[in-house]
């Protein structure tokens, strides 16, 4: 065994993920039922461990939200069972809130192909972290969001090390307390979720865990942004029958109107929910909404209380739905 494979067995061997957990020590024997039930009863501890969290989690959504409106991004980078989360989670962005890779973009070490399948060796590439991070033009503007449950990817931690060095803001998700990504992270966001069910295999509780952060963390930062209205998601992006069948139920519910007319209206705006709720609501055009959803920060709210002033004041026409 050379140095360095020592070295990392140590390291692996010391970690809170890869210690052999009690409840399922005698697994292969159990029944299936039983089996299910230790995995179940393992799981429901999932929550409060991220429960802990919530005040971290704030944090970063805070300095997400910052970075975004002062014209920066943020990235994810994973790898593995961690960053195929990341990638997923950035996916369903683009459809449910109409943010793309202008505002948010994950990298998952081995690239796409890692997705479905092993990449040899790439979660150990330190250099392909910082080249790509450089190819994405990284800089102080953005917040990096590193994702690992041990806490020591290389790949992982060498994007951090790197996002830090340029004066960018830094997170690091992991489920282990005081790992080598938390040296590099402003902000440390740690998922205490214990020794898994199969020892070391993190795609479990910890994956659990760094996945109900991801769709809290992104929610919580789409609210913040005005991509939510009340808790209707007006934002989205109506791609299929389903998704413009469910815009014209919000504007049903946001405005009062018929099926008929939701659907007139959704078409006259081209389907933009939130330019629709501002016509319905207010009685008036496209052009004059969309000028006034600018005006007004993308914010519905008010968008609406401005369109209905500046149509009783005889600056914009009333439009008949």
């Amino acid at each position: 065994m050379g140095e360095e494979d020592l070295r990392v067995f140590k390291e692996i061997s010391s970690l809170e993920t890869e210690q052999r957990n009690p409840a399922s020590e005698a697994l292969s024997e159990m029944e299936t039922i039983d089996i299910l039930r230790v995995i179940n009863e393992e799981d429901k501890k999932v929550a409060y461990a991220v429960e802990k969290a919530i005040p971290e989690i704030a944090k970063l959504v805070d300095a997400i939200v910052e970075a975004v409106k002062s014209g920066g991004k943020w990235f994810y980078v994973g790898a593995g069972t961690s960053g195929r989360l990341a990638v997923m989670d950035v996916a369903e962005l683009l459809p449910t809130y109409d943010i793309g890779p202008e505002t948010v973009e994950a990298l998952i070490a081995g690239g796409p192909g890692a997705m479905v399948r092993p990449i040899e060796g790439a979660e150990d590439d330190e250099e392909m972290a910082v080249r790509e991070l450089k190819g994405k033009r990284l800089s102080s503007k953005d917040v990096v969001v590193g994702i690992s449950a041990s806490g020591r990817t290389p790949y992982v931690v060498s994007a951090l090390r790197y996002a830090q060095s340029i004066g960018a803001k830094t997170a690091a998700i992991t489920c282990v307390e005081g790992s080598p990504v938390t040296k590099y992270a402003d902000i440390k966001i740690v998922l205490r979720t214990g020794p898994e069910v199969i020892t070391g295999s993190t795609r479990m509780k910890a994956a659990t865990a760094q996945k109900m952060v991801l769709t809290m963390l992104s929610t919580t930062v789409m609210v913040k942004l005005g991509r939510v209205h009340g808790n209707l998601m007006v934002s989205l992006q109506p791609v299929s029958r389903k998704l413009k069948e469910r815009a014209k139920r919000i504007l049903i519910m946001e405005a009062g109107v018929t099926y008929e007319q939701a659907t007139r209206i959704l078409e006259a705006a081209n389907y933009n929910v939130v330019a629709a709720i501002v016509m319905a609501q207010a009685g008036i055009g496209y052009d004059d909404a969309m000028m006034i959803l600018e005006r007004s920060n993308w914010i519905p709210t008010r968008a609406i209380e401005l369109a209905k002033r500046l149509k009783e004041s005889g600056e914009i026409a009333g439009v008949q739905y």
